[in-house]
Parts: C-alpha cells; structure tokens; sequence
C-alpha cells in the first residue's frame, strides 16, 4: 500500500472517530452542565449560572482537602513509580538472569482494568475479612484499619497506584535505555569511571528528556 493510497483513510478514521466521539463529548458535556443548575427533587428545568458553580466550589472546604488529598497522593506516587520503575529498569538493560519473565510479570498490573484494580485492593484490605488482616492475625495482631482510617487508606491508594502504573514507567525508561549510545560508556569505562560515576555523569542526564515525559 502506498503512502498516498486512499484506502488507508477507511482503517484510519472509524478508529479516529471512535476516539474522538469516547472522550471530546463526555469532555463538552461535562463543561456544558457546569455552566447549567439542576434540581432533581423537586424538577425544575435547567438554568444557566455561568461561572456560579465554580464560585460555590471554590468556597466549598471539601473542596481544597480534595485538592490537597490528591496531589500528596500524585506527589508520592509518582515519585515513587519513577524510582522504582527506574531501578527496574536498570536490572532489566542490565540482562539479569530470568530478564524476560520478570518483564512479563511485572507488566501485568498495567494491563488490568483500574475497576478490576480497585474491586482487588477492596478485598485485599478488607478491615475484618480482608487476607492482610488474617494474616496479621495469625501473629497475633490486631486487624488493622486500611479502609477505615484515613492515614492508611491513604496509604492503601497510594500502594495500588504504584503497583498497577509502576510497570508503565518501567516500559518507558526500559526503552529509553536500550537507545543510549554504548559508545559514551565505553569511552567513561576507558576513563575508569565507575557504574556509580557513569549513572549520575551519563544515564541520568540522557534520561532526562524520558523521565520529564
């Protein structure tokens, strides 16, 4: 098939348009009803309050925890998926034995539905029926409150998040690792620099531009 071919449009734009039509109109609707005030009970047409919705929100002190709660919860995850997906990274470029089932395994929670993810994490932490608690309790400890307590449901999020997006980050820097030049490492080896030397003086500043995407 040629590059100018004009049957590539009928594969190309269904899926074009699938996308488009999944995420741009659940996006103007959303904007459109926040503009609008509705009542269910009782029913009363829509009207259109422009920006009043907004101004109620910002007022609102839900709100701000909300705000707060999720970016600590982006904050830690996010830091904590970059340096364990790195160091995974790292093991993997570096041909460990058994390098391509642990890749394989490790990919897994990114391919699991966030529900199904979710649905998991309920049963795993489950304060009283959950498998953490039974087994703490075979040791003798108390059930802890995962789901019930704010600082380790927090914790719970936290943990899940990492786990089902760790691997993507591994993907990336995996990829961006297996593109470096080995030429610059075999000049930094002919200079004595050490593995420790060549991360901070080479991998990591060429890893940049993957790591900041």
């Amino acid at each position: 098939m040629m590059r100018n071919d004009p049957i590539k449009h009928v594969f190309i734009w269904p899926a074009v348009l699938g996308v488009l039509a999944i995420s741009i109109f659940p996006l103007i609707y959303s904007l459109t009803t926040s503009f609008l005030s509705y009542r269910l009970i009782p029913p009363i047409p829509p009207r259109v309050v422009w920006l009043g919705n907004y101004a109620t929100l910002l007022q609102e002190p839900r709100f701000w925890s909300a705000l707060f709660t999720t970016t600590l919860i982006a904050f830690i995850a996010v830091g904590l998926q970059y340096a364990i997906g790195f160091g995974v990274a790292l093991a993997l470029n570096a041909r460990v034995p058994g390098e391509r089932l642990f890749r394989v395994a490790l990919l897994l929670p990114m391919l699991l539905a966030p529900v199904a993810v979710a649905l998991v994490a309920r049963m795993m932490f489950n304060p009283t029926m959950g498998p953490l608690n039974q087994f703490l309790s075979k040791f003798g400890l108390v059930n802890l409150p995962f789901l019930t307590n704010g600082h380790w449901a927090l914790a719970c999020i936290i943990a899940v998040e990492v786990w089902q997006w760790t691997p993507f980050v591994i993907l990336m820097m995996l990829a961006g690792l297996q593109t470096l030049p080995e030429d610059v490492y075999e000049a930094a080896e002919l200079e004595n620099a050490s593995a420790w030397q060549q991360f901070w003086g080479i991998t990591f500043p060429m890893m940049l531009p993957i790591s900041a995407a």
